[in-house]
């Protein structure tokens, strides 16, 4: 349990009680109000993979969901979690879990992910940010760092088809059948994500 408190503990010091809904996003990814454990998920619209508008919350009602959200399948940090989650995806089947990947990608982006990763948990397409913005992760980049992403052949609006420009914060959290949080890992800093390990351990203890 002491690495799930002290994991705790650093959410707490980033996270509010409160998630960023409103329409104006946070200017950085430190101003963020993420979902705290506990918390209720709201009805947030995003689409599957062939293209179909579902509720989030209701296609993640009556499981257990380790719920990711990550930048796009443009940034190789992402695309190694995506990868690693792979290692653990039976594991957490055969603890009644299941994987579900969010990002602002378009739908055919998150298509062409799939298949080049060869995934077998889904993934849904956040590129009107309703998700990011349900969980509280969602703020715009600035001017600076949106030239520097196009510095390296990063379009934002062509990966989301979208002109908003926005991101979500890259998180896991683990969701219950009841749609309820039940333990989140947020942090500002996208070149750390958790580990798979962890996140196996903690699915274990809420089992």
């Amino acid at each position: 349990m002491k690495f799930l408190v002290s994991l705790f503990f650093l959410v707490s010091l980033i996270s509010c009680a409160s998630s960023s809904t409103g329409s104006k996003l946070p200017s950085s990814a430190m101003e963020i109000s993420p979902l705290i454990n506990g918390a209720k998920l709201p009805s947030m619209m995003v689409s599957n993979h062939k293209g179909k508008v579902v509720d989030l919350s209701t296609e993640l009602k009556g499981k257990k969901s380790v719920v990711v959200f990550y930048r796009g399948g443009w940034c190789p940090y992402c695309n190694v979690q995506l990868q690693g989650l792979r290692k653990i995806e039976k594991k957490l089947k055969k603890l009644g879990w299941q994987i579900v990947g969010i990002s602002p990608d378009s739908v055919s982006s998150i298509s062409q992910s799939i298949n080049k990763h060869n995934l077998g948990y889904k993934l849904y397409s956040d590129s009107l940010v309703n998700a990011a913005k349900g969980f509280g992760l969602a703020y715009k980049v600035d001017d600076k760092t949106n030239t520097k992403l196009l510095g390296y052949g990063i379009n934002l609006e062509e990966a989301s088809g979208q002109k908003h420009r926005a991101l979500p914060v890259p998180a896991v959290y683990l969701i219950g059948e009841d749609g309820s949080v039940l333990f989140n890992y947020v942090n500002p800093n996208y070149k750390v994500r958790l580990k798979e390990s962890i996140i196996l351990e903690a699915a274990k203890e809420l089992k």
